[in-house]
């Protein structure tokens, strides 16, 4: 069955400025998942100057980083990159449904897209398979989401494209 009305998506970055805030905290692998999304967003036309990129101590912390950045007038989006990386304690399960439920509500309160770049693993080789290792990486991945929600809520006249 064919749909009529399908929307072709536009990922173009050249006229939005965005936000990234990356957790400090498992930092080999989320400077690797920065450096796939900031490679992903050049590609796409970003201007480097309009990516503004902030660090946190955590995964438990990119929420309310995100939630600031989301309520500014100027940023069209939000990308939010960290690794939970199970441990022996139940802590990887709280900090992981924190960062998840956090970066959610921010999206859904602002109105405003939110990509969520959080890897959760059980080990330090599956976050590095997946932070441009063999699984490819999910930094990318979440810039390519913000990119395609701008788009998609500029032309349902949700969320304006900041300049």
């Amino acid at each position: 069955m064919r749909l009529s009305a399908e929307t072709k998506v536009e990922l173009d970055a050249s006229k939005i400025r965005l936000s990234i805030i990356c957790s400090r905290f498992n930092e080999k692998v989320t400077r690797a998942l920065l450096d796939g999304a900031m490679k992903t967003l050049l590609e796409h036309g970003a201007n480097a100057e309009r990516i503004e990129v902030s660090w946190v101590p955590g995964s438990f912390e990119l929420p309310l980083a995100a939630q600031a950045a989301a309520r500014r007038s100027d940023i069209a989006a939000v990308i939010c990159l960290g690794a939970v990386i199970r441990g022996e304690t139940p802590h990887f399960d709280f900090v992981s449904h924190a960062a998840a439920t956090g970066i959610l509500r921010v999206s859904l309160d602002t109105g405003k897209p939110v990509a969520f770049g959080v890897l959760t693993t059980d080990t330090p080789e599956q976050a590095f398979d997946r932070a441009g290792g063999r699984v490819g990486n999910k930094g990318a991945d979440a810039a390519l989401a913000a990119l395609e929600m701008v788009d998609l809520l500029t032309r349902q006249g949700g969320t304006p494209s900041p300049l």
